[in-house]
């Protein structure tokens, strides 16, 4: 098997486990608490984490050889998955999820830490595809990746809700330590014929923002491909911070773990066609489609209590996220020199999950003390409450309609932007293509 599928099937077993504790730990603190607030701050402390740390994490992918990244990536989950699960077995503070103490956050902060040490693999993945594969089938391998992340949504949406029924966070860390035990091993057989990275002055072994930010900014209209990524993550924020909450309302854990298992296949599918027919000659005209059809269907999944629809927006939006995913790479790949690749997919990562936190530290209290009032007994549930209907799901739900409306409108400016003509015609050019065709 190529080097290339190796990787992927490794990265496969590391998102497993990263986001099988991730989903788990969600679900197991709103069950223990019922608290929508609770479940957003672990939203917002895994994305200030992530925004936090993206910028070290690519300046490490730069810096090493990508099988020693991704090395060290599992063995830190490993270390501090087991600092978790023995402050779990030593504090009852923690056992009961009593929020009002500082040991149960100390641990949330030790397990998102595990979860977050897997995101070096999710900067140091797109430089391999551009290191490994021609570059006339890298969108199509940005498919795989695509589906890579679908199968494993899938797989740990029904292992966390099965694990955390049986066997709450003990069985869930206890899984995920041996899994990353069993990936760090099996890169140690996998061998990648990749230069040892420069050490000159030009690239030295630091974080270099600096660096990092006149290389962006001397791409005309990237800085604003990267912003308005990252005004979608603050409206996704929205999503991290609310869906769970919403849908463990609709039905029990095992239920709802079970749901995000089979709308999860969306991924595979969507990454399979990537593979097959890849992203078009625009990328970004691409990114800008998929967005504005994923907000359009935010605007109404929830406009009624049900399952059904609920799953079906699932089901579209997670089908043309690898788009989105894979048209951001695609065009990075193209434009930005492979040895500064780490750092720039770090450098968006950290601006794009930036902004996520600010919704759901936001959005979670905003939900639980205006819009759940405001739904149930309050003027909103007076106004539209016979059709829309009345309680607190409704007001998480009412959250979201407002949020795909505000998606659809940004996606419209973005359309219209002097930035998307910018990136599209350095896009064309690099590519041989006549700008005003792909721009088009």
């Amino acid at each position: 098997m190529p080097p290339f599928h190796h990787l992927l099937a490794n990265n496969l077993v590391a998102n497993i486990v990263n986001f099988t504790v991730w989903f788990a730990l969600t679900f197991w603190i709103f069950l223990e608490t019922r608290s929508v607030f609770a479940t957003g701050m672990i939203a917002g402390i895994f994305l200030v984490l992530t925004a936090s740390l993206a910028i070290w994490f690519g300046s490490l992918v730069d810096h090493h050889r990508k099988r020693e990244v991704m090395i060290a990536s599992s063995i830190a989950s490993l270390a501090l998955y087991g600092a978790a699960l023995g402050a779990l077995m030593l504090v009852p503070a923690i056992r009961t999820a009593d929020t009002a103490q500082p040991a149960l956050w100390l641990f949330v902060l030790l397990t998102m830490l595990g979860a977050i040490a897997g995101n070096i693999r999710n900067i140091a993945l797109p430089t391999i595809v551009t290191l490994l594969i021609p570059e006339d089938r890298r969108d199509r391998a940005n498919g795989l990746v695509g589906m890579v992340t679908g199968v494993g949504f899938l797989t740990t949406s029904a292992i966390s809700g099965f694990l955390v029924a049986w066997g709450g966070m003990v069985a869930t860390l206890g899984f995920a330590m041996i899994l990353s035990l069993a990936a760090a091993v099996h890169l140690l057989f996998v061998h990648i014929d990749e230069p040892r990275p420069e050490t000159d002055t030009d690239t030295p072994r630091r974080v270099d923002l600096a660096g990092t930010i006149r290389l962006v900014a001397g791409i005309s209209g990237l800085f604003a491909l990267i912003f308005f990524s990252a005004f979608n993550n603050l409206l996704g924020g929205v999503f991290m911070a609310l869906m769970d909450a919403y849908g463990l309302s609709l039905m029990p854990v095992e239920q709802w773990g079970l749901l995000w298992a089979f709308v999860s296949c969306a991924f595979i599918l969507s990454g399979a066609l990537i593979a097959r027919t890849g992203l078009g000659a625009n990328p970004v005209r691409t990114l800008l489609l998929v967005n504005f059809i994923v907000w359009s269907v935010a605007a109404v999944f929830t406009i009624q209590s049900s399952i059904p629809l609920l799953a079906i927006g699932c089901f579209i939006w997670l089908f043309l996220g690898p788009y989105a995913e894979a048209a951001e790479h695609t065009t990075l790949q193209k434009v930005v020199p492979f040895e500064r690749q780490g750092r720039v997919f770090g450098f968006a990562q950290a601006v794009e999950q930036a902004a996520a936190p600010v919704t759901a530290f936001v959005i979670a209290p905003l939900t639980q003390f205006v819009f759940v009032p405001l739904m149930t007994d309050g003027a909103g549930a007076d106004a539209i409450g016979g059709w829309y209907g009345r309680g607190a799901e409704r007001g998480i739900a009412i959250v979201f309609t407002l949020t795909g409306l505000l998606g659809v409108l940004a996606t419209i400016l973005a359309f219209r932007s002097r930035a998307y003509r910018q990136i599209s015609a350095i896009y064309a050019a690099r590519s041989g293509e006549p700008a005003a065709e792909t721009a088009a």
